[in-house]
């Protein structure tokens, strides 16, 4: 697939995409590109990295509310409502922000970022990061572990060491020690193909190949982000709107770098795909063009994500994006 930038009626820009649309055994309905090349899903993969934390019971232990599963889930712009609920999981746990292993930075969205530098003490912490409400989800599973929390984002941890057999276990591949990279937020990222990415993200949706505790746990954090989308990512981002629209029909999940997972739980599919030079503007068309191809009835609102106009600063329409298949 490739996603196309167009300007005065000519083609200006373009993206190309490797996708995987699979079912829960495998079997590939849909793909484009090497599938089968090792990626970084980085923060597409959150939903995964939850499910010890539910699956735990370190949850319920401590009394995480739908909110905060969603928010374990997230990438969000790091809006008041977002670092709240990750400073309500943090209280619970009789911690607060200094615990996250993050790091800090700006909100995300600018009118967020202006109101945060108004206030005292005039700049961000740890709970704005985008990832703030994973790593409270981490300090939680970490408590419930009966283990120490601090270092919880080194691979040896218990924690880590939890997220990497969730992966491997929803996915089905085996990853070696040591192969990892660092993400953003500073946990352990591992590589693994496309293909394997969208067979896992279809057995997150029917249950089918996982134990019964990763396959309740996938259920219970589904509901969670269908109940709260805007947890997942915040005021005018794409995981946000989609959901909104179309509930529990979909999940979706952005990552750096150009990556983007998807669940379609009553199609029984996942969804993977990579643009190859990083560009989320062209995964997110992306991944709306294949929800337009395997979702029926899909709203307006997501439908027209497929083809996006641009205008520049004067409103005034200057050209579109589209996926070519």
């Amino acid at each position: 697939m490739q996603i196309e930038v167009t300007r005065g009626g000519r083609v200006e820009s373009r993206h190309a995409i490797a996708f995987a649309v699979s079912d829960a055994r495998g079997g590939l309905l849909l793909s484009g590109g090497d599938v089968e090349a090792a990626i970084f899903p980085r923060s597409a993969v959150k939903v995964i990295q939850a499910l010890p934390l539910v699956e735990s019971g370190a949850a319920d232990r401590f009394g995480l509310d739908d909110e905060a599963l969603a928010l374990a889930c997230a990438s969000h712009n790091g809006e008041a409502a977002h670092a709240a609920v990750a400073a309500r999981t943090l209280s619970r746990l009789g911690l607060d922000a200094a615990a996250l292993e993050c790091g800090a930075h700006w909100p995300s969205l600018p009118e967020a970022a202006r109101g945060l530098a108004c206030e005292a003490p005039g700049r961000p912490s740890a709970l704005h990061n985008n990832c703030s409400g994973k790593h409270s989800g981490f300090l939680c599973l970490a408590c419930g572990l009966d283990v120490a929390p601090r270092g919880y984002i080194r691979p040896e941890h218990a924690v880590q060491r939890a997220v990497k057999s969730a992966l491997e276990a929803v996915a089905g591949v085996t990853l070696p020690e040591g192969s990892h990279g660092i993400d953003g937020c500073s946990i352990p990222t591992y590589a693994l193909p496309l293909a394997a990415l969208a067979q896992g993200f279809a057995r997150l949706g029917t249950g089918e190949g996982l134990s019964a505790g990763h396959a309740a746990a996938a259920a219970r954090l589904r509901a969670a982000v269908a109940a709260h989308p805007f947890m997942v990512a915040g005021t005018g981002r794409f995981d946000t709107a989609v959901m909104t629209a179309l509930g529990a029909r979909a999940f979706t999940k952005v990552g750096a770098e150009g990556v983007f997972c998807a669940i379609l739980p009553e199609q029984g599919l996942g969804i993977a795909l990579k643009c190859a030079d990083g560009a989320t503007r062209a995964a997110e068309v992306a991944m709306a063009a294949l929800l337009a191809r395997l979702l029926p009835d899909l709203p307006e609102e997501v439908s027209t994500l497929a083809a996006p106009v641009m205008r520049n600063w004067n409103g005034i329409e200057v050209g579109r994006m589209r996926a070519v298949f």
